[in-house]
């Protein structure tokens, strides 16, 4: 799915909106998400799931087209863990 097929369903889903509101409402949503995550380490929404940001140790790697050794910086990701619902739905 992507953030146009998202924007549509929604509208879809709720009538009198417009796609452009629905629009404004989804990039919001997923900024304020976005800046939780990276104050509080942590969002999470319950009955889908738990978005934490992790932190990646400095290590050493190889270059797969020269087979040299690299040195790979230390970086933070985010990482999601659905919930115990949310998993149980898939299978259905």
């Amino acid at each position: 799915m992507t953030k146009s097929d998202l924007i549509t369903a929604i509208c879809k889903d709720v009538p009198g909106l417009s796609k452009k509101a629905v629009s404004d409402v989804v990039d919001t949503c997923f900024n304020v998400l976005a800046r939780g995550i990276k104050k509080d380490k942590r969002f999470t929404y319950p009955g889908f799931g738990t978005w934490t940001m992790k932190a990646r140790k400095a290590r050493k790697g190889v270059n797969p087209q020269t087979g040299q050794p690299i040195s790979i910086k230390a970086s933070k990701t985010c990482t999601f863990k659905p919930s115990l619902e949310f998993k149980k739905s898939l299978n259905k």
